[in-house]
């Protein structure tokens, strides 16, 4: 009886979530300056954005590699503006755990056999997506982590595909999750890559030859680049070149990739949103610059970005 509805899940940095509908952003065009997402109290941030129906089961991976689950339509809905909800009042979190990384487990992806996890320090862990299925009310253990290690990102794999993993110097490494044996909940994983003194990883995804390697830098800047360009290689390595990185475009704020058809929703730290299309972001080299993807305000830098489905009705390229 609940009416299925495409929406937006938010998360702060301070762990306030709300739930609102995607048609409340209105497509703008590359480098607007966007609109407020979110009402954030001072030094919070907008931290994730997670495209979800009502209907989507959602899994909330924390930074001490629990999980949790819940409907979409058991999260809240606020308005645009709205601060949203303590998450704590939703899910059952120990002291000093935060939500690290929310995955939407869509109800069309019993193709998707494997959870892969990516952890900051650039550990991966492949599990079945079996293990799962039954998650008590006070979470399970996804994964064990290493001293001041936490994980970034999870996503769904067939149990045959290629990831990719990008870092904040710019650096990516490409091999094929078989490299990577399947394991249980509890297990700690393997080195997935070889990270630079200083480095870390801030993103990670399947990669098809279809594709293309998006990365937003931040101070703005982004770029879409053929996955054709990343060779297939073994885990571990300590990665090629995927963005120049200078003191004008900043270190990667992410790494994704897209197909070049999906629109794009960009959050800065000061709570700004901007929704534009992923086509009109150019297509350059790996060692390139990018081009300005957001202006942003005086000590504002983007936190994260991620795509959603496209608003074909949306044809007036509004320009806040």
């Amino acid at each position: 009886l609940i009416p299925e509805e495409e929406s937006v899940i938010l998360l702060t940095s301070e762990n306030y979530i709300k739930r609102t509908l995607l048609a409340d952003y209105r497509r703008q065009n590359r480098g607007g300056k966007g609109k407020r997402g979110m009402t954030t109290k001072d030094q919070d941030i907008i931290d994730q954005l997670i495209p979800a129906s009502t209907h989507d089961w959602l899994l909330f991976f924390t930074n001490k590699g629990r999980v949790y689950r819940l409907k979409g339509y058991e999260i809240p809905e606020y308005g645009r503006t709205a601060k949203g909800l303590p998450v704590v009042n939703l899910l059952k979190l120990d002291e000093g755990e935060t939500i690290q990384t929310i995955i939407n487990v869509q109800q069309d992806s019993s193709n998707h056999s494997y959870l892969f996890f990516t952890t900051r320090l650039g550990m991966v862990k492949r599990t079945s997506v079996t293990e799962f299925a039954n998650i008590r009310q006070n979470g399970l253990k996804a994964l064990n982590l290493k001293d001041e290690d936490e994980l970034i990102n999870v996503f769904l794999t067939d149990g045959a595909a290629d990831v990719i993993i990008g870092t904040k110097f710019g650096y990516s490494v490409r091999f094929n999750e078989t490299a990577v044996r399947s394991m249980s909940r509890g297990a700690t994983g393997v080195r997935g890559v070889n990270l630079r003194d200083g480095d870390q990883v801030v993103g990670a995804g399947v990669i098809t030859e279809a594709d293309e390697v998006l990365v937003i830098t931040e101070k703005g800047y982004g770029k879409r680049t053929l996955a054709s360009e990343y060779p297939t290689k073994g885990r571990g390595g300590k990665g090629i070149k995927t963005a120049n990185i200078t003191d004008k475009n900043g270190p990667l704020a992410g790494l994704m990739t897209v197909t070049g058809e999906e629109d794009l929703m960009i959050i800065t730290n000061t709570g700004v949103i901007i929704r534009t299309s992923v086509a009109n972001i150019s297509q350059t080299g790996r060692s390139t610059l990018g081009v300005k993807v957001m202006r942003l305000d005086q000590n504002a830098q983007i936190v994260t970005f991620t795509t959603v489905a496209p608003d074909a009705k949306d044809d007036e390229e509004e320009v806040e």
